[in-house]
């Protein structure tokens, strides 16, 4: 098969492209750093942005992958309104292309809980994609994982990140609401092998899939073992949420603060999955890696 795949240069577009490569597919990498496309895959310079900068490249595919996405744990440059023109227009571009183009094949990295009336300006564009992806003329598959770790990624980095924002230099960390959030880490190599199976398989064809890894952890536990796994201790203080949702709205008013008023939104509710769909790949849950497998402290 010719599969795109937008995002192709980030985290789990370089290992997605990787993967179908190495099953023998001819794959673009669509992106705006073409120079850091992984070895044995073409690539090609594009904004999902902008319509008219895609829409050859997308042409004469059979697939395409949109991978393009900014992170929900912090805030992006230009401010919250990015995620509509990333989530929601980049989308809507690279569905009139692809139908445009010709492609049979749809699949759209979207994120759980992902709603149209969410509660943050990422949750309610990636609702708003997934509608327009649905909608569309094409053959789709929908992703929605939880939080995804691996070589490259920055859940890892940031756990550590937000104990610099709210305790740097101290062996103290005030975490929001104590930690309680929970979160289903999936291991970035055992998710792109799910998302390469719904480009090439029909069966996948019109399912929007939940996927989380084998345990559900706080973000408590998350931060022990990151802090365990660099053998370094560390003292949760927590962080009652209304201080916490004071802090963010007045430092995320500071330029350049990554966080503000929707991370602490996010904070709030559970990134975990009703039912974990990994099963529908013949994946087995229990059998993934664990996030204290990757940092090597189980």
């Amino acid at each position: 098969m010719k599969v795109l795949v937008a995002g192709g240069t980030g985290f789990i577009g370089s290992y997605l492209c990787r993967a179908l490569a190495e099953d023998g597919h001819a794959v673009t990498a669509l992106s705006r750093s073409p120079e850091e496309t992984p070895e044995g895959v073409t690539g090609v310079s594009g904004d999902v942005t902008d319509h008219g900068s895609i829409e050859s490249a997308v042409e004469g595919h059979d697939a395409v992958v949109n991978l393009v996405a900014l992170s929900p744990l912090f805030e992006p440059e230009g401010g919250n309104r990015m995620h509509d023109r990333i989530h929601r227009g980049g989308t809507e571009n690279l569905v009139r292309a692809a139908e445009d183009g010709g492609v049979e094949r749809f699949v759209q990295l979207s994120a759980l809980g992902a709603d149209p009336n969410g509660d943050t300006a990422y949750i309610r564009a990636k609702g708003e994609a997934e509608a327009i992806v649905r909608e569309s003329d094409l053959d789709w598959a929908i992703f929605r994982p939880s939080v995804v770790f691996g070589e490259g990624g920055e859940f890892v980095s940031f756990t550590k990140r937000l104990k610099g924002m709210f305790a740097p230099g101290v062996p103290l960390y005030p975490l929001p609401g104590g930690g309680k959030t929970r979160f289903q880490p999936i291991h970035v190599e055992d998710l792109v092998p799910m998302i390469a199976a719904a480009v090439t398989e029909e069966e996948h064809a019109g399912e929007t899939y939940e996927i989380g890894g084998p345990e559900v952890l706080t973000l408590r536990q998350v931060t022990d073992l990151v802090y365990e796994a660099e053998r370094k201790g560390v003292t949760i203080l927590p962080l009652p949420m209304p201080l916490a949702k004071i802090g963010l709205s007045v430092l995320g008013a500071v330029p350049g603060f990554p966080m503000g008023p929707d991370q602490y939104r996010s904070l709030k509710f559970d990134n975990t999955t009703a039912d974990n769909d990994v099963a529908a790949f013949g994946v087995d849950a229990a059998e993934l890696t664990t996030l204290g497998e990757h940092l090597g402290v189980r």
